[in-house]
């Protein structure tokens, strides 16, 4: 197996590919960002791992260099436009020159591809950048997992309120949501990255959940009573989004909720999932993984 590049590798996601690759005894070249002292703190030493320097903004030429040897470029980023889609796409092109021949963009979410640009600002910075993925020799694989278990129940997520002891919801709460954790997906793309022919979008989830049961189950794993509280359909959640951005300049005022409303009309949900072309993961179902998180 050729060497792995990973982008954003010393981020949550990004740090749990690489040990999921080494795991599996790929080679990988992690990328870190000049000053990051404590990231490349936690990769230097590690068997297997090399650390390079340097930014997916960097010029192409000098990107190009990084990825002598590399089979698949592995992209684990967050941030804005300037990152998710001319980052990616000048990674992308320098790969191209590289002689790279697969490419594993930072899409992991729901099905993206079933979106229009209004319904989610950050799932919409990942379909402007695979307009340009559409022109590369290079062989692109989203790998798509659904929602992530590790922050739907975070307050940021306007779920749970834990002090309050209350689950809010919008909708009927009736539509099955795929969920995955961030260790699960971690193993997931580093099978993909293993599979020569895995196409052009792999569809995975732990867990198949409605709102309801989403509920439900971090009742059970917390052992505590979570009084559900409706706040609206989901035409009123659309005003409410609407109601947000108006008075406000920061997506993050709003970019939960939208991530709530693409969620709860099953308008990215998958029409298939691929967990059976990779039998060597055996994910974790939601109410074990909670059980492990709240009551760790």
């Amino acid at each position: 197996m050729p060497i792995a590049f990973v982008a954003g590798a010393t981020g949550t996601l990004g740090g749990l590919i690489v040990e999921s690759l080494r795991r599996r005894d790929v080679q990988v070249r992690a990328l870190v960002r000049p000053g990051n002292a404590e990231g490349r703190q936690a990769l230097d030493g590690r068997p297997g791992v090399e650390v390079v320097e340097g930014d997916i903004r960097d010029s192409v030429d000098s990107l190009g260099r990084t990825l002598d040897g590399v089979g698949v470029v592995i992209s684990a980023v967050l941030g804005d436009a300037d990152v998710i889609v001319d980052g990616q796409v000048n990674l992308l092109r320098a790969a191209e020159k590289a002689g790279v021949a697969r490419f594993i963009p930072s899409d992991f979410s729901y099905d993206l591809f079933r979106l229009d640009p209004d319904d989610n600002a950050y799932s919409n910075l990942r379909l402007e950048a695979h307009k340009a993925f559409g022109e590369s020799p290079v062989a692109v694989t989203s790998v798509l997992p659904g929602a992530f278990l590790d922050v739907v129940h975070q307050p940021y997520f306007e779920h749970v309120d834990w002090e309050a002891g209350t689950f809010s919801y919008w909708g009927d709460g009736d539509q099955p949501i795929e969920f995955t954790s961030y260790a699960d997906t971690a193993e997931w793309t580093a099978e993909v990255a293993l599979d020569p022919t895995p196409g052009p979008t792999v569809r995975v989830a732990a867990d198949i959940l409605t709102t309801r049961g989403l509920h439900q189950t971090l009742e059970r794993a917390s052992g505590r009573r979570l009084e559900p509280r409706r706040l609206g359909g989901l035409d009123d959640l659309k005003a409410e989004i609407e109601r947000r951005k108006a008075g406000s300049t920061n997506v993050f005022d709003y970019l939960a909720l939208q991530y709530a409303w693409v969620m709860n009309t099953g308008k990215a949900s998958f029409d298939r999932l691929d967990n059976d072309r990779y039998p060597g993961v055996e994910p974790t179902r939601a109410e074990e993984f909670y059980r492990r998180a709240l009551n760790s």
